[in-house]
């Protein structure tokens, strides 16, 4: 029978703590498989805590000493939480999706072309490559995104068609939400833009689902209506870093893209879009101080921007697989402000169409709007 857990572990601050430290699992894994490498949440697990299904990682070198553990679920698929041994949440697992089990008339199988992140998102990296990886004076230095690619665990470019085919057996046999498509750069002009479109545009004409595309600003502010009338409902920018001295050591190549041409891109992007349906992903512990954050997080909540702070997690195989990630205490400098500010701006996670913001998975972050 799941007891009440203590008062002094509430769900927001303990989805903190598990976000920056990590989780060590004991028995056999459960629940959806969890990847290493690629874009997106990799070396996480999903894992449902006070209803709210989030993504904490389990195979990270800090994950492997975290006081946090949790034992092998039970025959209900409970499982107990303890932190040095004291019980502090009951998790679940969410199932492995059943379009994992398909595979296109070629032999593609479905998960190579999407994966299930949290318990009802669909998320695909649309071209598994970019311009500025694999040369280190360019690349982002905590990107994963030709791993998964290397471990053909995924296809380089995944086809409309193929994007469209899974979408729709994802909504029918798995209740799907909402889906995020990102890509790598693919040049220096539409960065991905026109990628995306013809991607929405064919998975709208197969199933009614709200869509998040995800890329860098292009050179022309057209492309915003372009990508909305393509399908796309919410746009996602990420800025990752805030500060130019972080930008140009963590992203050489893409700190290229000055902060200034970012607020002026997210400006033409909610002229579109709408206010709450773009935002941005930050990345809290490579060196920006919470301050430098809250400052540009409340800059772009005045642009009706939605700014999703994440803790770094350092992925095996990236120039950052030492670089430590962020402590509890700095995610809660952070945090708590940030929702209030976004609490006040009337700018809600739940109200978001589609994406990161909308999912929450891999922050804390919406337990703080309340």
């Amino acid at each position: 029978m799941n007891r009440p857990m203590p008062a002094e572990f509430p769900t927001a601050g303990l989805v903190a703590e598990l976000q920056s430290l990590g989780l060590r699992l004991e028995g056999e894994p459960a629940g959806v498989q969890g990847r290493r490498g690629g874009a997106g949440p990799s070396d996480h697990k999903a894992v449902t805590l006070a209803d709210r299904t989030v993504m904490i990682p389990v195979a990270t070198a800090p994950a492997a000493a975290s006081p946090f553990v949790a034992g092998p679920p039970d025959a209900q698929g409970s499982a107990v939480i303890r932190r040095d041994g004291v019980a502090v949440a009951h998790i679940t697992f969410p199932r492995q999706p059943r379009f994992y089990d398909l595979a296109t008339a070629d032999g593609v199988p479905y998960s190579h072309i999407a994966t299930l992140h949290g318990a009802d998102v669909l998320a695909t990296t649309v071209l598994q490559s970019c311009i500025r990886y694999g040369n280190r004076k360019t690349t982002c230095q905590f990107c994963a995104i030709g791993q998964s690619l290397a471990a053909g665990k995924t296809i380089l470019r995944k086809t409309p068609q193929q994007l469209a085919e899974v979408a729709r057996a994802a909504v029918t046999l798995d209740g799907v939400k909402h889906m995020v498509m990102t890509t790598g750069t693919p040049n220096l002009a539409d960065r991905g833009a026109a990628i995306l479109c013809e991607s929405a545009a064919a998975v709208k004409a197969a199933v009614d689902l709200p869509i998040q595309g995800q890329c860098e600003p292009p050179d022309d502010a057209a492309w915003f209506a372009r990508m909305k009338a393509a399908g796309i409902d919410s746009l996602g920018m990420h800025l990752e870093a805030v500060t130019p001295d972080v930008r140009a050591r963590i992203m050489p190549g893409k700190a290229g893209i000055p902060l200034a041409r970012y607020m002026d891109a997210f400006d033409a992007a909610v002229a579109v879009f709408g206010r709450g349906e773009v935002s941005t992903y930050i990345l809290a512990g490579l060196g920006d101080s919470a301050e430098a954050i809250l400052t540009v997080c409340e800059r772009l909540i005045d642009q009706g921007v939605y700014p999703f702070v994440a803790p770094f997690v350092p992925i095996a195989g990236t120039p950052l697989k030492r670089h430590p990630p962020p402590e509890p205490q700095f995610m809660q400098a952070i945090l708590p402000r940030l929702g209030a500010m976004l609490k006040r701006a009337g700018l809600r996670s739940a109200d978001t169409t589609a994406g990161c913001a909308k999912c929450g998975a891999c922050s804390a972050l919406a337990g703080y709007e309340v």
